[in-house]
């Protein structure tokens, strides 16, 4: 829908994970597709499925954490959005959604740095590291950071 009106098309169910350390670092990944592009492991939500269920089966196909390695810690109450550019509009999920309405998630990491695998097999990240929260920000894709600045705010006292 380059050029014409996106505001009809909806958000895409989506999750996303803020897995922190035992130190209050978060994970992030380089994503393979966009280089210098960073974020925390996200993904939709299939059918039939729990925003909860979906953010412990994204993080696993995404870093190869097992639930089993991870307590979930918190959930953000509300859904929050973001709109992609006009230009990746026609790029992404076939051109149906104009963004993602994402259902946050805080887990703590229980594991080892062995443990994070990000070659899955349908990988997303390039490479991986541990970030200071405060670091996060300027890493992240511009029209991510709203929602990323919520993320931090209504998980800051828990980092």
């Amino acid at each position: 829908m380059p050029g014409g009106d996106t505001s009809r098309l909806p958000y895409r169910p989506n999750v996303g994970v803020m897995l922190a350390n035992r130190v209050g670092r978060v994970f992030v990944g380089e994503r393979l597709d966009s280089p210098g592009a960073w974020q925390m492991p996200q993904g939709g939500i299939d059918a039939g499925e729990t925003p909860r269920d979906a953010a412990l089966r994204e993080l696993e196909e995404e870093t190869g954490v097992p639930p089993r390695l991870v307590t979930v810690e918190a959930e953000l109450g509300d859904w929050l959005t973001y709109d992609l550019p006009a230009d990746l509009i026609g790029k992404l999920w076939k051109g149906r959604y104009r963004g993602q309405k994402q259902r946050w998630f805080l887990m703590r990491f229980h594991g080892a740095d062995e443990d994070v695998n990000i070659r899955t097999s349908h990988p997303e990240f390039s490479r991986w590291q541990w970030m200071e929260p405060a670091a996060l920000l300027s890493h992240i894709v511009p029209f991510k950071r709203p929602v990323y600045e919520a993320v931090l705010a209504g998980f800051r006292d828990r980092l």
